[in-house]
């Protein structure tokens, strides 16, 4: 599994892997069943530690986004595509509530914050 993490992020490795599973899974790069690769195997890929490859899976369990099958490993779970929008709703809001809430505390007006969000979705 090709994976991009880097050093020089102010984001945890444990999160930057299970942001860029959770984003393969959610945008159906991979399929419900898939094995994941183990926790060791990705760790020595990834050139991190277990314990960070351990917990980023953690996550993503708890997320609902991959299973453990005791002594075969980790498999992405069946999520229907509702859900996957869903899913990617929720943490969109996660991400973006603070950062609306600074936006609206330093005076920007709701247009301004269309603006703003406009300006930034046609820059990419």
């Amino acid at each position: 599994m090709f994976l991009n993490l880097t050093d020089f992020s102010d984001e945890p490795l444990q999160s930057q892997i299970s942001r860029q599973i959770r984003a393969k899974v959610l945008n159906g790069e991979v399929d419900a069943g898939t094995m994941l690769p183990s926790i060791r195997k990705l760790a020595r890929d990834q050139h991190v530690s277990v314990i960070t490859v351990q917990r980023a899976y953690e996550a993503l369990e708890r997320e609902g986004l991959i299973s453990s099958r005791r002594g075969k490993g980790f498999f992405v779970n069946e999520i229907r595509d509702k859900r996957k929008k869903e899913m990617s709703i929720e943490k969109l809001i996660d991400k973006i509530r603070p950062l609306l809430k600074v936006a609206k505390e330093e005076g920007l007006s709701i247009e301004d914050i269309f603006a703003v969000i406009k300006k930034v979705l046609e820059s990419k």
